[in-house]
């Protein structure tokens, strides 16, 4: 299959989506040799869950089908750029490449955040609008330290 049919399979499942009232219109495909492994779109207003993103849903349901927190060598296929949570979601799924249909300014005009995300989350975190405050504590320390010498960790 080329791109343009794994776009619009990710566009299909947006559709899926928004027709069931479950949530905005995105959705997404993540493929590996050539065969879907993960799909999913948008159910953040069905499962009153703010993370409930197409491209979150999708890593979670590909990682489930292949039993692994790792989707080396997968492919995302989105309809949106990725917001900065689903950015970081596929970093995190180590998905290296991804294909999209329209940009976060279309997002931003049909009622969306994603632009003022990235504007937000390239800010100096003392000039974010998000306050935070750092607390050290020395059970953080402790902590720290015990997971740096564990035997047998398995890195992400």
């Amino acid at each position: 299959m080329a791109h343009e049919a794994f776009l619009k399979l990710a566009i299909e499942e947006a559709l899926k989506g928004i027709r069931r009232g479950e949530g905005g219109p995105f959705g997404a495909v993540i493929v590996k040799d050539g065969k879907i492994i993960g799909k999913g779109h948008n159910t953040v207003v069905k499962s009153h869950d703010p993370t409930a993103h197409a491209e979150v849903n999708a890593i979670r349901n590909a990682c489930s089908n292949v039993k692994n927190h790792h989707l080396t060598g997968s492919v995302m296929y989105t309809n949106f750029e990725p917001c900065p949570m689903c950015l970081s979601a596929i970093y995190w799924a180590n998905i290296r490449t991804f294909y999209y249909c329209a940009g976060r300014e279309v997002a931003e005009k049909i009622g969306f955040m994603d632009s003022h995300l990235y504007r937000e989350v390239a800010l100096p975190i003392e000039e974010r609008e998000m306050k935070s405050s750092k607390i050290n504590l020395g059970e953080m320390n402790r902590l720290i330290k015990e997971w740096d010498g564990l035997e047998g960790k398995i890195l992400y």
